[in-house]
């Protein structure tokens, strides 16, 4: 396929992902329906997507209409790039841009615009990043790093390295995590490496796996993963001491990989069915709470969840964080810890609810540490808080 033909196609795609359907799920049907594409199209394709769903806003307001064509116009104008180059109606290019387009002068970029923001969500954002609103929203405008967690249980970093050489992957370690590398080459081979088949890399993040680093682990703890979802921390926390680990998720599904997962890991994981079984098996030394959140610190990876959020959905969210800090303060044993998580950078989602917590359990628990990271610290944003049960 030619550069202009992917763009028409990419056009197609943002306008069903424009109307709502899963951008993942409409780039699955059209790969299906489309099997001439080779795998160099279908990846130029989906970076064509995302790119354009990270920068909406802003693509939009270059382009002139904040739909499919409108924002791979205004992609073309964000590199200096003359659209008219690419839409040209010759073969499988999208086609020529009318007399309106063609003349359209942008105007000026809001805010907003400029950092590809929520409009809803600015002063909150800018209220919780502070002078780093700019740089993180900008890094959060282009494609995250692909990161791997070396399991320390079955060999080191550097065994880590080679046999992800032999099958011509290139990583780095990173500083984040004593645990974590940066692929920087071929990452679309990692799943289908020898590395990652026998459990000795798993993909995850290197703020994740940071977080995981600042828990108080040791051997033979009782460790309660409780928002545990695909088990990715579960795995991390499991990768580093020998403790008896327990996850659970309200959703049981999300639990179904983490068996596999695990026995490929080369750890025991008890998957508890509901949180009868969790009460049952209490008191825990550690819970963690990886809680649903905002996910603004991943909205790189997942642009689509920038736009979709919304504040009815916020406030609906920081009541379940609230609500789930709450149910497990009586899992922790005295002298336990507790560790809150988010994959946000906002306050209300973090510290505030942190504080919130506190005040509602007055004299119950101490703040021993938490830390903020956002994706200006080499990874995606998180944040983790660390207290003590009294």
């Amino acid at each position: 396929m030619t550069p202009a033909a992917r763009i028409a196609v990419a056009i197609d795609i943002l306008d069903q992902v424009l109307t709502g359907e899963s951008a993942e799920q409409v780039l699955t049907n059209w790969g299906r329906s489309n099997r001439f594409a080779g795998s160099k199209d279908r990846a130029a394709i989906r970076d064509l997507v995302f790119d354009g769903l990270r920068c909406k806003r802003s693509y939009a307001a270059l382009g002139g209409a904040m739909t499919g064509r409108g924002i791979m116009i205004g992609s073309l104008r964000a590199t200096d790039t003359d659209p008219a180059t690419m839409f040209t109606g010759e073969g499988y290019a999208p086609t020529a841009l009318s007399a309106d387009e063609a003349g359209f002068q942008p105007p000026e970029l809001s805010d907003g615009e400029r950092l590809d923001a929520p409009e809803w969500l600015l002063d909150d954002l800018r209220a919780s990043l502070g002078d780093n609103l700019d740089p993180v929203m900008d890094a959060l405008r282009h494609r995250a790093p692909v990161f791997l967690r070396v399991n320390l249980r079955k060999g080191t970093v550097n065994d880590a390295l080679r046999s992800l050489a032999r099958d011509e992957i290139t990583a780095e370690p990173c500083d984040l995590s004593p645990s974590a590398l940066r692929v920087t080459g071929n990452p679309r081979r990692v799943q289908n490496s020898a590395a990652y088949q026998i459990g000795l890399v798993e993909l995850q993040d290197a703020a994740s796996q940071a977080v995981v680093d600042l828990l108080p682990l040791v051997d033979d703890l009782r460790v309660l993963d409780y928002c545990a979802g695909g088990g990715g921390k579960t795995l991390a926390m499991a990768g580093r001491v020998a403790a008896r680990f327990y996850a659970y998720d309200s959703a049981p599904r999300r639990l179904a990989p983490l068996a596999d997962r695990a026995a490929r890991a080369g750890v025991d994981v008890a998957l508890m069915p509901d949180r009868a079984a969790v009460t049952k098996s209490a008191p825990y030394d550690l819970v963690l709470c990886d809680v649903p959140c905002s996910g603004s610190g991943a909205w790189r990876r997942s642009p689509q969840g920038k736009w979709a959020l919304s504040r009815a959905d916020l406030d609906g969210l920081l009541g379940t964080q609230a609500g789930i800090m709450d149910e497990v303060a009586d899992l922790v044993r005295a002298g336990g810890t507790l560790a809150y998580a988010t994959c946000s950078m906002l306050n209300a989602e973090n510290g505030d609810q942190v504080r919130a917590f506190m005040d509602r359990h007055p004299g119950a628990w101490r703040l021993v540490q938490d830390r903020a990271f956002t994706p200006l610290d080499g990874g995606d944003g998180f944040y983790v808080a660390i207290l003590t049960k009294n």
